[in-house]
C-alpha cells in the first residue's frame, strides 16, 4: 500500500519543472499585478493631492452602485490614500490573482492529464499526489510574489508598513484560495477547459456575492462574508486593521486541498469524477457544418455566461436610483456631475464594464481554436471536405454572434433592473443599445486574437494583455487621470455611449473596419501555416 510519503515522491522535481515551464508567464502575471499597485500609489497622490479632493472622491464612492463595483467603503469619512487604494484597487487586483492561480493549477494538473503527459511522467518514479502538490507549491510561490510586490509598492508611497503588508498578504491569500478551488475542480472533469470554467464560475459567484452583500448595507452583510474576494478588504487596512479574516482564507485553502487530496485517490489518471455524458448514436444534421459544431461545443459556455451576466446586470441596474439620490443629497457630488446626467454616467460605466467582461468571453471562445488544434480535432475536421477558411470563419462568426447576444442580454438586464426602481420602461431599449455599442470594440479583441492565432497558436494567449489593459484603463483611467495617448490604445476608450443622442458613429465604423481587417489577416495566415505549430 502506498504511503503518504511515497505519494509525494518527486514533488521537488515537478516544482522545478513547473517553474522552468512558467519562467515567462509567472513573472508577467506577478509583475503586472505589482506594477498595477505601484502605478496607483504613484499616480493617486498627484491626482488627489489634498484631503478635500480625496473627500470629494469619497462622496462619489458612498453609494450602493459604487460599493457594488469596488468594495465595502471603509474609511470614507476620512479618505486617506491607503483607504482609497484598499477601497478602489484591491478588488481589481484580487481578481487577476485568482485567475493566475486557477490557470496555473489547471495547467500543471488537469491539462497534463488531458494531453497524456501526466501518464508518461507517472511511469517514472513519481508519486500519485506529487503533481497537484507541486502545482500548489508553485501557486504559493507566485502568490507570495504578489504579496511582496504589492506590499513594497504601497510602502514606496510612504504608507504604513503594517497595513501595506496586510493588503499584500490579503491579495496573496485570495489567490491561494482559488488555487485550492482549482485543485478541486481539476479532480471533477476530464478536460482542462471544463475545470477552468468551473473554477472561474466560482470567481464570478464570489464577485456577485460580494457586490450584493457590500451594497446591501455599510461595511457589507453576511452575504459579503461568503465571498473570498471580500476578505482582504474586510481586514480594513488603513482604517481599523484586523488580521482575523485571513483565518477564513487559510481555512478554505486547507479545506479545498484536503478535499482535492481525497478526491484524487478516488479516480484514475486522466479520468474525472464526473462521468462524461455519452453522445447520441447518430449526430444531428446541425453538426455537419463547422458553425453547428462550434455552437454545439460552446453552447453550455454561452448559457452559463448569459445567465451570470443577466443576474449581475439586473442587480447592477437596480442601483441606478441610488446615484441620483446621492447627487441630490450631496452638493459636492452635484458639482462633480455639473452639466452631466449622473444616471447616464452610471449606465455608461455599467455598459463599459459588461463590454469588457464579454471581451473576456470572446477571448476564451477564440482560444478554443487553439485547444482544438492541439488536441488533433482540427486536423480530423480538415481531413474532410471542410476548408481551413471555412473552419476558422465559422468559429469566428459564432464568437461574434455569441458576443453580440451576451451584450444584448447584459444591456437588457441593466435596463430591467433600472425599471424595477423608478426608471421608465424606455430605459431598457436605451441601455441595451448603449451596451451593444461596444460590439465593435469586442470585435477588435476578436480580431487581435484571430491574427495572433493565425501566426502561431501559442501566440493567441497574448490577447489577454489587451483585455487586461483595456480593463485597467477603462475602469481606472479617470481615477488615475491617465494621459489620453495611453488610454487610447484600448479599443474601448473611443466609445462614449450615453446619452445615445451624442453617440458618434465614426469610432464605431473605424473599429469595425479595424476588426474586419484583423480577422481577415488571421484567416489568411491560418491558411498558410502548419497545423499545431509551436
Amino acid at each position: 500500500m502506498t504511503t503518504h510519503r511515497e505519494s509525494l515522491t518527486a514533488t521537488r522535481d515537478l516544482v522545478r519543472f513547473a517553474l522552468r515551464r512558467d519562467r515567462i508567464k509567472l513573472p508577467i502575471w506577478v509583475g503586472g499585478i505589482g506594477l498595477g499597485m505601484l502605478y496607483a500609489v504613484s499616480a493617486l497622490p498627484t491626482v488627489y493631492a489634498t484631503p478635500e479632493e480625496r473627500q470629494v472622491r469619497a462622496d462619489l464612492m458612498d453609494s450602493p452602485a459604487a460599493t457594488m463595483m469596488s468594495g465595502p467603503g471603509y474609511g470614507l469619512d476620512n479618505y486617506s490614500l491607503g483607504a482609497m487604494i484598499t477601497n478602489e484597487m484591491v478588488l481589481w487586483l484580487a481578481v487577476p490573482a485568482a485567475m493566475m492561480s486557477i490557470f496555473l493549477v489547471i495547467r500543471h494538473t488537469r491539462a497534463e492529464e488531458e494531453t497524456g503527459r501526466a501518464e508518461l511522467v507517472r511511469s517514472a518514479v513519481v508519486g500519485r499526489h506529487a503533481a497537484p502538490v507541486a502545482a500548489l507549491i508553485v501557486a504559493l510561490i507566485a502568490n507570495a510574489g504578489v504579496a511582496v510586490l504589492t506590499a513594497l509598492a504601497m510602502m514606496s508611497g510612504d504608507l504604513a508598513v503594517g497595513d501595506s503588508v496586510a493588503v499584500g498578504v490579503g491579495l496573496g491569500m485570495t489567490g491561494l484560495v482559488f488555487a485550492g478551488v482549482a485543485t478541486v475542480t481539476a479532480q471533477l472533469t476530464e478536460h482542462a477547459r471544463s475545470a477552468s470554467s468551473l473554477a472561474m464560475a466560482v470567481v464570478g459567484t464570489a464577485f456577485l456575492l460580494r457586490a450584493i452583500g457590500d451594497a446591501a448595507e455599510p461595511g457589507g452583510n453576511l452575504v459579503s462574508w461568503l465571498s473570498p474576494l471580500a476578505w482582504g478588504q474586510q481586514m480594513r487596512p488603513f482604517v481599523d486593521l484586523r488580521w482575523w479574516p485571513l483565518l477564513l482564507a487559510g481555512a478554505v485553502v486547507l479545506g479545498t486541498v484536503a478535499v482535492a487530496y481525497a478526491l484524487s485517490g478516488r479516480r484514475d489518471v486522466g479520468a474525472g469524477l464526473l462521468p462524461a455524458r455519452l453522445g447520441k448514436a447518430e449526430a444531428s444534421a446541425s453538426l455537419s457544418t463547422p458553425f453547428g459544431l462550434a455552437f454545439r461545443q460552446q453552447r453550455a459556455s454561452v448559457i452559463g455566461w448569459g445567465t451570470g451576466l443577466f443576474i449581475f446586470a439586473v442587480a447592477s441596474g437596480s442601483l441606478s436610483d441610488s446615484v441620483t439620490e446621492a447627487v441630490a443629497e450631496n452638493p459636492d457630488m452635484a458639482e462633480v456631475f455639473a452639466g452631466q446626467n449622473p444616471t447616464d454616467g452610471f449606465y455608461a460605466t455599467m455598459a463599459l464594464f459588461f463590454g469588457l467582461l464579454i471581451a473576456a468571453f470572446a477571448v476564451t471562445s477564440v482560444l478554443r481554436l487553439r485547444s482544438e488544434e492541439r488536441s488533433g480535432h482540427t486536423e480530423a475536421v480538415l481531413a474532410t471536405a471542410v476548408s481551413r477558411s471555412r473552419w476558422i470563419s465559422a468559429w469566428l462568426a459564432f464568437t461574434v454572434l455569441a458576443s453580440a447576444f451576451l451584450l444584448a442580454v447584459s444591456g437588457f438586464g441593466i435596463g430591467l433592473g433600472a425599471v424595477s426602481g423608478a426608471a421608465g420602461a424606455t430605459v431598457i431599449g436605451e441601455v441595451t443599445l448603449a451596451t451593444m455599442a461596444f460590439l465593435p470594440a469586442v470585435l477588435v479583441v476578436i480580431g487581435v486574437a484571430a491574427a495572433l492565432f493565425g501566426i502561431r497558436p501559442g501566440w493567441s494567449v497574448w490577447v489577454w494583455f489587451l483585455v487586461g489593459y483595456a480593463f485597467f484603463f477603462g475602469m481606472f483611467g479617470a481615477l488615475l487621470d491617465l494621459p489620453d495617448l495611453i488610454a487610447d490604445i484600448s479599443p474601448f476608450s473611443h466609445l462614449t455611449v450615453m446619452p445615445l443622442d451624442q453617440l458618434d458613429a465614426v469610432p464605431l465604423i473605424a473599429l469595425a473596419v479595424i476588426a474586419a481587417g484583423l480577422i481577415s489577416v488571421g484567416r489568411a495566415l491560418f491558411q498558410h501555416r502548419d497545423l499545431d505549430a509551436p
